[in-house]
């Protein structure tokens, strides 16, 4: 068969990444009708399990751990697979299609899923701190409770970002008992994702549940205990974490969520073309017989080169990729997905639906800002780019099918909600 032809019944396909998107893959492959050798690769030992509940549920104790995982022994088994748990992927050569791993094994594929997400940006200055932490796999979370637990009652958080993981974080925190600082740099939290006005409103969560949330900070440093701060207060177990304006806030738990990085240092020299992520076609080929998905693919959104990361994005491009690779790049069809977000904070469900972007026109279509029971509409020129609600997802559904179509902004306010 040529690059440009689906699968045969005699291919290897190699998925790199066994966390949601890549689990789907295997999933959507073997669901498409292929029966050749399936390849599942994971840095971590764990079998796949969700992240979103490791910031809520998990971090919280209402769920123990093992019910995050979205698979079990059972059903890997039924998939076929040649299961490479506790395995980092060391380099890709995509011409060869051969992925060469930690412990110096090559793995020759006749097409490769790319799937290893994104990793935490941490601060600098802060390596040998252990109440510095991130959040982002179960480890981290088991991590940030058993610390904070350990502590008791009244211990001293600072999540540094205010983004939605750094929100979800100061929310369960101030439920297990924790006094709760947010620093953000921006003038109000998520600006970025949903711009001023509605950012602003999400703000207000903080400040209503007790967390003192300071905007228009930034953080020169977090200072070890001990370390000369100039300040009457006493360090906490985690220090000091001082601020550019000169001020400084003494701090237990260092929990720091300022973004993270698409996981692409092991593509270096690939012959992929790298820039912000794995940048890939309309229909998720980075090369032949080579496709990417989840936090580390750079798509074609709306003519737009765009990375989203977003759960729901990651499935969704885990069953597109798989019809790709299936179907061939010369007859794959494009991926055009609408994107979908939630995020659940102060006892209140954020959804989102679109791509907004933060210089959007927003206008709120039912219900109030302050209330936190509201729909917003987001849009650019002409065109309606995203839909957010909180307290409201009937309501929001309906505008589904309007950024399915690609409607007008126009056409969506004059839509009836809900």
């Amino acid at each position: 068969m040529t690059a440009a032809e689906g699968l045969g019944p005699a291919d290897t396909v190699v998925v790199v990444g066994a966390s949601v998107g890549g689990l789907r893959s295997v999933e959507a492959l073997r669901a498409g009708g292929f029966g050749g050798r399936l390849v599942l690769v994971g840095e971590e030992t764990n079998l796949p399990y969700d992240r979103p509940p490791l910031s809520k549920q998990v971090l919280a104790g209402t769920w123990p751990p093992e019910r995050a995982t979205i698979t079990d022994d059972e059903k890997l088994a039924a998939l076929g697979l040649d299961l490479r748990l506790g395995h980092r992927a060391g380099s890709f050569d995509a011409a060869a299609r051969r992925v060469t791993l930690d412990d110096g094994t090559a793995l020759e594929a006749d097409a490769v899923v790319l799937a290893t997400g994104a990793a935490p940006r941490h601060l600098g200055g802060t390596e040998g701190n252990d109440g510095v932490l991130v959040l982002r796999t179960l480890e981290d979370s088991l991590r940030l409770r058993a610390r904070v637990l350990a502590l008791g009652p009244g211990c001293r958080v600072v999540v540094i970002g205010a983004g939605f993981i750094g929100s979800e974080v100061a929310s369960t925190c101030l439920d297990l008992g924790c006094a709760v600082t947010v620093l953000e740099g921006f003038d109000v939290p998520l600006q970025r994702a949903l711009g001023p006005v509605v950012g602003a409103a999400c703000g207000t969560l903080h400040t209503e549940a007790g967390v003192d949330l300071r905007t228009g900070v930034g953080v020169s440093a977090v200072r070890a205990p001990g370390a000369s701060s100039g300040s009457a207060d006493r360090d906490g177990a985690a220090g000091r974490v001082e601020l550019a304006d000169g001020t400084s806030v003494p701090a237990d738990v260092v929990v720091v969520g300022i973004g993270v990085a698409p996981a692409t240092e092991w593509l270096e020299g690939s012959g992929l073309t790298l820039d912000n992520g794995v940048v890939c076609d309309e229909a998720l080929f980075a090369a032949d017989r080579v496709v990417a998905i989840g936090d580390l693919a750079r798509f074609p959104y709306r003519d737009l080169p765009t990375r989203i990361e977003h759960w729901q994005m990651a499935t969704d491009m885990a069953r597109a990729a798989a019809l790709s690779l299936l179907a061939g790049r010369r007859d794959a069809p494009t991926f055009a997905p609408v994107p979908y977000f939630w995020s659940d904070q102060y006892k209140v469900k954020l959804q989102m639906l679109g791509h907004p972007d933060a210089e959007d026109e927003v206008a709120v279509v039912d219900g109030t800002l302050e209330s936190h029971r509201f729909v917003a509409l987001y849009g650019r020129g002409a065109a309606l780019t995203g839909a957010l609600a909180i307290g409201r997802p009937r309501q929001l559904m309906s505008y589904r099918p309007l950024l399915a179509a690609g409607a007008s902004f126009e056409e969506a306010l004059a839509h009836p909600v809900g």
